[in-house]
């Protein structure tokens, strides 16, 4: 029993340490797509924080349009680098080919921006209700970032008593589109 606890902690450890590190990967990549204000505090940590892995494999992977392909390479590789730590952790949980478990990283990939965009827009939607009109510099990348997706909803969806709604139509089909994945539930 204490050894499936230890089992499980140092899981949990694992799969946070490279959901975080994923996580400011794929913000880096959101945050050039959008083209959110690089002299930003938050965007200087992210480009700081990701520059030395993405700036070696950037030399490698070029970018395409406006897609950091680096950043998303690392990002995948990561997610499959957990995977494969994770099947090390339970290896009589599951037993899988090199490819399969590249599929499930890039699943894991997409799920993960999803539960980032549902992250962020949940955290900009609070701000906006606890100090409307304040700007900081997290809520100024939060729209840059979120502002892409919820602008097409607001078009469709209009405010309801002065109360947009938009931010909790986009939550819900982020999180069908998460569920929709076929994705093992020992990788989520």
């Amino acid at each position: 029993m204490a050894a499936g606890n230890a089992n499980n902690a140092l899981m949990f450890l694992v799969d946070t340490l490279f959901a975080l590190y994923i996580i400011v990967l794929l913000l880096r990549m959101l945050l050039q797509i959008a083209r959110a204000d690089f002299h930003n505090p938050i965007s200087q940590f992210v480009w700081q924080v990701t520059n030395p892995p993405v700036g070696l494999l950037g030399r490698v992977i070029p970018r395409w349009r406006n897609i950091d392909l680096a950043a998303l390479s690392l990002a995948v590789l990561l997610c499959f680098v957990n995977i494969q730590v994770d099947i090390w952790l339970y290896p009589e949980a599951i037993a899988a080919q090199p490819i399969a478990i590249a599929w499930w990283a890039l699943l894991k990939t997409l799920v993960m921006v999803c539960n980032l965009f549902t992250f962020t827009i949940l955290i900009q939607a609070l701000a906006s209700w606890l100090t409307p009109g304040h700007h900081t510099p997290a809520t100024a990348v939060l729209w840059s970032v979120n502002e892409p997706l919820l602008r097409p909803v607001r078009q469709y969806v209009p405010p309801i008593s002065g109360l947009d709604i938009s931010p909790l139509v986009v939550i819900i089909g982020l999180q069908v589109i998460s569920r929709l994945l076929p994705l093992p539930g020992l990788f989520r």
